[in-house]
């Protein structure tokens, strides 16, 4: 599943300490031309309410693959008022040294364009090449109360930081399923053609499932090497759920696809019923509990619950850094909202312990004390000029 790319052009260098050193965005969100310069260490931005902080962070998602953690069309990022287009361009000092990776749409491109050093790039899963990201952002606060689908997205989130092939799996994979919900809608579908589109779903679906069930067991398997005392951010119990889930912990991957393939054939006549596919990775959920106290998260109170969610990014940073021998960039939004102190003070000690640069926001700079010599205080808006052309 996880693997590093060595390019004949360039070196590899491992535990290389990846960052963003400049950000320079043109009518994106509410920001017309924005131009930030951020020193190596960490990054705390803050501003009234409005100014467009959240904005900047979700320009830096979209440097990974991906729809950025808004998940926005590009109307939606594109400035009221503007061009009808936007761009984001950043320095980064990636695994192969500094590059200048740059993404935006003019105001009639129906497609986002990405591109590296000035080269266009056929799809995302390159940009994990020298920068991966990892984010907590306020929308997240619910992940465990609300539905297993949000689960699910940010169980992939954390499986593309470590496989960037993943998100074009799951992507297959739901394209699959929809495919054959649509023809069992048609009473005389070809049933051939339902034998060709139900292998497919067999065999995405066990990929997307063996992919996630790797990524959970690292992660439960890191979380559980805390040592002793260890329990500023609780630690959370994690384990998929879910019929092909189950099938994978007792078969070979091969076995599990036959299984998988014989009962959507067999269960035709239930899906068309059903108006929907019941069976398949599109059904698994995460299940997080509260370690200590032996609870679902859900039940949980809202602090221990952000508390157990800063824990599991945190985790995935150090999952990615173990898996792909560099750090990645962590996009922590409003993350001192529901922390108290001795939080947010083990928190800098975890981010400077991780090797990360971390970029966070808040309406004003005394929440983060903590981060007194650690991270530079940057109030937004700031200036700068950014042309289109120079993508």
């Amino acid at each position: 599943m996880i693997g590093r790319r060595w390019n004949a052009m360039t070196e590899f260098r491992p535990e290389a300490k990846v960052r963003v050193s400049r950000l320079r965005l043109n009518d994106f969100r509410n920001h017309a031309d924005l131009s930030l310069d951020f020193p190596g260490r960490s990054v705390v931005l803050v501003g009234q309410n409005g100014v467009g902080k959240t904005n900047v962070l979700e320009a830096l998602s979209l440097l990974s693959p991906g729809r950025g953690f808004r998940r926005a069309t590009l109307a939606e990022m594109a400035r009221l008022g503007g061009s009808g287009g936007f761009s984001v361009l950043a320095d980064v000092e990636g695994a192969f040294g500094a590059v200048r990776i740059g993404t935006g749409s003019g105001p009639d491109e129906p497609a986002r364009r990405l591109l590296v050093d000035g080269e266009p790039q056929k799809g995302s899963e390159r940009l994990s090449d020298h920068l991966r990201l990892i984010w907590l952002v306020p929308a997240m606060d619910g992940l465990f109360m609300g539905p297993a689908g949000d689960r699910r997205r940010f169980l992939d989130r954390l499986v593309l930081a470590v496989d960037p092939a993943h998100g074009r799996r799951v992507s297959a994979y739901e394209q699959s399923v929809a495919s054959r919900n649509r023809l069992l809608e048609a009473r005389d579908a070809d049933a051939a053609w339902l034998d060709a589109i139900e292998a497919e779903i067999a065999a995405t679906g066990v990929a997307v499932a063996a992919a996630r069930r790797e990524t959970v067991h690292c992660l439960a398997r890191l979380i559980a090497a805390r040592p002793d005392g260890d329990d500023v951010f609780p630690r959370a119990d994690v384990q998929l759920t879910g019929d092909v889930d189950a099938a994978l912990d007792g078969a070979a991957a091969a076995d599990v696809e036959d299984w998988l393939r014989a009962d959507l054939r067999a269960g035709r006549s239930r899906d068309r019923a059903a108006g929907r596919t019941l069976v398949g990775p599109h059904r698994s959920d995460l299940s997080v509990r509260h370690a200590e106290k032996d609870m679902p998260a859900s039940a949980s109170s809202t602090g221990e619950q952000k508390a157990l969610l800063t824990g599991l990014v945190l985790a995935q940073a150090a999952l990615v850094t173990e898996l792909t021998g560099s750090p990645p960039v962590l996009l922590l939004d409003e993350v001192a909202a529901h922390l108290d102190a001795r939080r947010r003070r083990a928190l800098v000690d975890l981010i400077a312990s991780l090797g990360v640069q971390a970029f966070m926001t808040g309406t004003d700079a005394a929440p983060f004390e903590a981060f007194a010599g650690e991270a530079e205080i940057i109030a937004i808006p700031d200036v700068g000029r950014l042309d289109f052309r120079e993508f």
